[in-house]
């Protein structure tokens, strides 16, 4: 079912009025043999239950040695009461003395004396009571033996002959426990064992031959009896092997155990088998193991002892049958049958089960067992035989079952039922407790479900009591679930609701009619997962990247759903194959796609309380294999039959076959397609041509692509025929004068059709020539035919022939010979203005024979030499522009546009034919009129003030006439209906003009140049009066360490103004200070010199007036300021140099004594003892420096008058002490460095007790000199 969600909202089941009764569901009647478990959350005190034993009595063999013990453990309410009964007797062990009984169950125990323990031997039974029954334990058993002990015995010695066979007797003591034999020598070793020696399961010691080796006299049969915790040493055997005189002869197998030829075993059902097959023989027989009426199993058999045993484990029923070893050696063979029976102690196929019942139910107890022979089955009532019993009509018993009608209280009793064949026997205890009990519901009050539209949900309502409480279910809709198929009520209690809609989402009321107790649910259905974008079917080759997409939705009030990709119902993972599978959100993305990737992909989208899934599938398309058994059938002159076989199509079927031919006796050999067949055919007829030789290839396609050509065929080859065409595009291409060229395109060498092949040319003139033709055979094109007339016309035709014959009639067509320039230009060439762009050109027309070709038409030439105020370039005769216009034919007048007006133009005509242009007519001059001028070439806008605006301009590059002077329009933008404002006149000198104009609109500017033919084009502009800048006041602030980036946005409009920003730090000291002059128009400043983690004031002044103010905190630690002290002081600094320049000195003394090899008195060194404090050099500050050094430091001697021997400097320890003070001058430059920056704080020297340089007084800072310890 799938998965629903429940949480539990509010209390437990209540006691409530019924809503209406919009849904009836009840218990549905249960079966006669209904029974009663006892939920975990049924809360009631106190409950009865009959006793069941838990702990049963095991059977034991015991020796006089042992402690004897027989457990019999059970529960029950009230706690019940043992007995016991032995060999049918009752049996009271706390009345033996020498026996001790538990105080909470029937245990009892006896701890091993000296005394007899025969009188424990028997057959026990447990009885455990209560006020509801009695349960009985299963039958153990108790069964005596003395201690083994040793036997007098007499020494054995035996003698045999090399090669016979021996057996060594063990005869261990008798018991009904086996003993562990073990054979050994008298070191203890055990004796090895192989195929010619083995140790049998009668513990006896069998030698199939014997080799003089195995004489010896220690031979030990040791018996273990591990439940008597003993073992017996036997008396050693000798044995003897005689050596033979002659070769030891071979003998053929012979049984020793078991002996005969046949043997029989009975074997219970469950236990171990060994069958053993020990031969004599020589050489040491090999063994095979079969079974006669079937097949040795190999998993329920195994061979032990060199294949001399074979055993069984667990025996089964289906392993009785007969079984036979086989013995062989070169001298023979010999077998031995083994029958085999297994038989079975009783065992259960059917048990009762104790149970709780209602009274007034049908108790039905099914006891069936098996075994071999088919045990006897009783039953008891509370250890009670049934027979012995006074018979009940509501009691009956029929084939194994007891069947109790209409039970009572009073059949609340122990139901014994008992199996028993000569093997043994089984019982098994069953009780049946009729109780009443008052109905609760164990459902959680107001627990909230969901569930997904369209699945299964049940509304839990488990109800507990006897009898079984009547449940019934109502809805909160009227009338939406009396009729509905889709609900149900189960035999549990619970509402299940199939198919569930959003319409069933409400509150649902389970209610326990007779005890008038109700719970309720809150359902809520959700919208169902829906995958809008299934994979899809994917035809992919091999190699390339498959993606399988699988979008999804899901009800907004479920959680994030798991994606789970399964190809062919297997699972697939990112990381099962990280090489192989990637997963991007719900996409499953295969970059690398081979064979094993084909299969049916399904999308599953989980959610909590549904799934959906969509199928896709991978298949692994590629080119096609190519076809096979390439066939050439019924051949033709002009035509064969092609077939084939199709090679495989790879999952993509073939569209189409091509069909390609290679020509084998031409030199330069490529395949060129012939045809093309539809996928589904696999023969063509082709066609050919003659004289060729042909083989064949078919290539497959499909969507992938071209298969790999097939295995080409043998040469065809056809025979030669006439030529089935004639050459096209005969034609004449004649261009030399008194010549006719006549060519044509070139047949192709396929269409020969036969050797000898050649183009038969004929040519007449039209006029004047009569019906014969002129006739010339050539190998290629052209031909040309000299000494003709200019530009006459001829019928020509070409025609192809071979050897074979030639080719169909060819047509005719005209040709002309070639033409000549033209002579003459034409005549009476005259021009008519239309307008001051337009002219009209007309001309004579020409003389025919002048133009000598075909006339083509007229070509105009146009010369621009400038402007009317230019007049140097025509007086000059050098035109700045030159085109042309070509006309057709049949023209004799011609329209030019598009000239400039108010310029000089030139004007002549010349005549083209095919070869060529003819002489140009004189040049004929003319002016165009005047026009209007074009835009003025610039017009830029300049405020000053903000109710002024300046124009300026320039004129225009194409006046085209004599300029006037210019027209200004202007008019608002902003403003609608605004009318349009014109200014005077200006004249053509005038360049620019002032206007007062609102500042608050903004203005379109129309301006116009103008001749004496108008107004010309306009230049247009748009602007708006300049306003008075002021400094910003929308300031963005961020800071740094020590500076201040400030950013505002420019307003439009206004003119670039100046300022200055100030600032004042926020610590109660300084003045006003200001940046350098900022401009308004740069929107954005840093400023810069500031302190880090100090606070400041900003502002900005303009016209002796605060614009803009703001506080601003930078960034960083807060700079201390370092009280004035002594190390600032001159006369410290002093010190301190003088300190090191007498170190310094005495250095150098030092090295001079040493290079001249000074040497100290030990005498005055170890009498002259002179106090550290009194030295020379005792000054305060080397003092502190010396007070810091180990405290084992050397004493000076008095022997030396040297300042240098004096003083520790001279010694070597002075050295590294000298490297010390190095380093104290490094720190304590440091120290003073930070006090002057100001970074460190240091003690104010004010509430030093005493002078820092005390050196009583002074602190000690980890070994440094207190000057810089202060310092720092």
């Amino acid at each position: 079912m799938p998965a629903t969600s429940q949480q539990q909202v509010g209390s437990r089941g209540r006691c409530a009025a019924l809503l209406l009764p919009l849904l009836l569901l009840s218990m549905a009647p249960r079966p006669g043999n209904a029974t009663i478990n006892i939920p975990s959350k049924y809360k009631i005190r106190d409950l009865k239950s009959p006793p069941v034993i838990t702990a049963q009595p095991v059977s034991v063999t015991t020796f006089s040695s042992d402690d004897i013990t027989l457990t019999c453990e059970a529960t029950g309410n009230p706690p019940p009461t043992f007995r016991w009964v032995k060999d049918g007797v009752e049996f009271d062990p706390s009345k033996d003395p020498e026996l001790s009984v538990s105080r909470d169950s029937g245990t009892f125990s006896s701890t091993a004396k000296d005394g007899p323990i025969h009188q424990y031997q028997g057959r026990y039974n447990c009885y455990a009571s209560n006020d509801l029954g009695t349960a009985v334990s299963n039958e153990a058993r108790i069964v005596t033996e003395n201690t083994p002990t040793l036997q007098k015995e007499k020494k054995v010695a035996k003698k045999v002959e090399e090669g016979e066979s021996v057996v060594l007797s063990c005869n261990p003591p008798n018991s009904t426990v086996a003993p562990v034999i073990h054979w050994m020598d008298k070191k203890l070793r055990h004796i090895q064992q192989n195929d010619r020696v083995i140790q049998g399961r009668d513990g006896n010691l069998y030698f199939s031959h014997v080799t003089v080796a195995d004489s010896r006299d220690d031979y030990t049969c040791n018996t273990q009896f591990p439940s008597a915790r003993i073992i017996v040493l036997k008396e050693p055997i000798k044995l003897t092997v005689v050596p033979s005189n002659s070769v030891v002869r071979n003998r053929r197998p012979q049984m020793m155990r078991p002996t005969g030829s046949r043997s029989s075993y009975l074997v219970l059902s469950g236990q171990n088998l060994e069958l053993e097959c020990i031969v004599m023989g020589l050489p040491s027989p090999k063994i095979q193991w079969i079974r006669k009426d079937g097949v040795l199993s190999e998993s329920r058999t195994s061979k032990d002892s060199y294949d001399r045993v074979l055993r069984f484990k667990n025996i089964l029923e289906s392993d009785s049958g007969e079984y036979q070893c086989t013995a062989s050696n070169p001298q023979g063979i010999i077998t031995h049958t083994y029958s085999i029976t297994v038989e079975a102690a009783p065992y259960w196929t059917k048990e009762p089960k104790s149970q709780l019942y209602s009274p007034g139910e049908t108790v039905k107890l099914e006891c069936k067992a098996d075994g071999i022979p088919s045990p006897e089955v009783t039953w008891s009532i509370n250890g009670d035989l049934l027979t012995d019993i006074d018979p009940e009509p509501r009691r009956s018993l029929k084939h194994g079952v007891l069947t109790l009608n209409n039970v009572e209280l009073s059949d609340t009793a122990v139901y014994q039922c008992e199996a028993v064949n000569k093997h043994g026997s089984i019982l098994i205890n069953a009780y049946v407790y009729v109780i009443e009990l008052p109905p609760q519901i164990l459902t959680e009050d107001v627990l909230m479900y969901s569930v997904a539209e369209g699945q299964m949900i049940e509304l839990a309502c488990e109800t507990f009591g006897s009898p079984r409480p009547n449940v019934t279910w109502e809805g909160e809709t009227l009338g939406a679930l009396a009729s509905n198929p889709r609900m149900r009520q189960l035999l549990d209690g619970s509402l299940q609701i199939s198919n569930a809609s959003l319409d069933d989402s409400g509150q649902y009321t389970c209610t326990v009619s007779n005890g008038k107790i109700t719970i309720t649910a809150e359902l809520d259905v959700l919208n169902k997962t829906v995958i809008v974008k299934p994979p899809l079917d994917l035809r992919i080759q091999r190699g390339k990247p498959a993606t399988l997409a699988c979008e999804y939705q899901v009800d907004s009030r479920q959680d994030a759903p798991q994606v789970q990709w399964r190809k062919n119902g297997q699972k697939l993972t990112e990381s099962s194959d990280s090489d192989k599978y990637m997963l991007d959100e719900s996409t499953l993305i295969i970059p690398d796609v081979n064979e094993e990737d084909e299969g049916i992909y399904t999308c599953e989208v989980i959610t909590t309380l549904d799934v959906a899934e969509a199928r896709g599938s991978i298949t692994i398309v590629d080119r096609p294999d190519p076809p096979t058994q390439i066939q050439m059938t019924d051949p033709k002159d002009r035509n064969v039959t092609l077939s084939w076989t199709p090679g495989d199509d790879h999952n993509s079927p073939v569209l189409e076959y091509l069909i390609e031919f290679e020509e084998t006796e031409y030199e330069r050999k490529e395949w060129e397609e012939l045809s093309r067949v539809s996928g589904n055919n696999q023969r063509i007829t082709v066609s050919l041509k003659p004289f060729l030789s042909y083989r064949f290839r078919v290539i497959a396609i499909n969507d992938i692509g071209k298969s790999d050509p097939s295995m080409y065929t043998d040469v065809f080859s056809t025979p030669a025929a006439p030529p089935d065409s004639n050459p096209e595009g005969v034609r004449s291409d004649s261009i030399d004068p008194g010549t006719l060229l006549i060519t044509w395109k070139e047949m192709d060498r396929r269409s020969f059709n036969g050797p000898g092949f050649e183009y038969k040319v004929m040519w007449r003139k039209v006029l004047g020539s009569g019906p014969s033709w002129h006739i010339k055979s050539i190998k290629s094109p052209p031909l040309i035919v000299t000494d003709v007339d200019n530009f006459s016309a001829f019928d020509i035709k070409v025609q192809a022939v071979n050897e074979m014959g030639e080719g169909p009639e060819p047509k005719s067509t005209i040709g002309y010979s070639g033409e000549d320039y033209p002579l003459e230009a034409p005549l009476n060439v005259a021009m008519d203005s239309i307008n001051s762009t337009a002219i009209e050109v007309v001309w004579a027309s020409i003389n025919r024979e002048t133009v000598r070709g075909l006339l083509k038409g007229y070509k105009i030439y146009l010369m621009y030499y400038g402007p009317v105020s230019r007049r140097e370039h025509f007086r000059e005769g050098k035109p700045s522009n030159i085109s042309f216009v070509v006309t057709d034919s049949n023209e004799e007048k011609k329209i030019l546009g598009d000239l400039l007006p108010y310029s000089h133009y030139a004007l002549s005509v010349s005549v083209i034919n095919n070869k060529g242009e003819g002489p140009q007519s004189e040049p004929l001059t003319f002016r165009t009129a005047e026009g209007v001028p074009g835009p003025p070439s610039s017009l830029l806008l300049d405020s000053p003030s903000e109710t002024e605006m300046t124009l300026h301009w320039t004129p225009p590059t194409q006046p085209n006439g004599v300029l006037k002077g210019y027209i200004l329009r202007y008019q608002q933008v902003d403003k609608k209906d605004s009318s349009m404002q014109i200014e005077n006149n200006f004249d053509h000198a005038v360049s620019h003009v002032s206007l007062k104009l609102d500042p608050q609109s903004r203005y379109r500017f129309y301006l116009r140049g103008y001749t004496a033919e108008g107004e010309g084009l306009p230049i247009i502009r748009e602007g708006a009066t300049t306003l008075d800048g002021v400094p910003p006041s929308n300031i963005s602030l961020s800071t740094g360490e020590t500076s201040v980036n400030l950013t505002w946005v420019s307003k439009e409009r206004q003119r670039n103004v100046g300022f200055f920003i100030h600032y004042l730090k926020k610590d109660g000291k300084g003045t006003w200070k200001h940046s350098e002059r900022v401009n308004s128009s740069q929107s954005f400043y840093t400023l810069q010199g500031l302190q880090s983690g100090s606070e400041y004031r900003l502002k900005i002044d303009f016209k002796n007036k605060t614009l803009w103010e703001d506080e601003v905190q930078t960034e960083g630690a807060k700079v201390m300021m370092v009280r004035k002290g002594f190390v600032t002081e001159s006369w410290f600094i002093g010190l301190i140099s003088a300190l090191v320049l007498l170190l310094l000195v005495l250095l150098i003394l030092c090295f001079i004594k040493r290079s001249k090899g000074g040497k100290y008195s030990v005498k005055e060194k170890e009498e002259g003892q002179i106090d550290s404090e009194a030295r020379p050099m005792n000054n305060e500050g080397f003092g502190e420096y010396r007070s810091l050094e180990s405290d084992n430091e050397e004493k000076r001697t008095a022997s030396q008058p040297s300042l240098c021997e004096d003083s520790k400097l001279c010694t070597d320890d002075a050295l590294d002490d000298y490297a010390n003070s190095m380093q104290t001058e490094v720190i304590m430059d440091e120290s003073l460095a930070s006090q002057c920056s100001g970074v460190r704080d240091v003690p104010d020297p004010g509430t030093q007790e005493s002078s820092p340089l005390n050196p009583a007084t002074s602190i000690s800072h980890h070994g440094l000199p207190n000057s810089a310890a202060l310092l720092d």
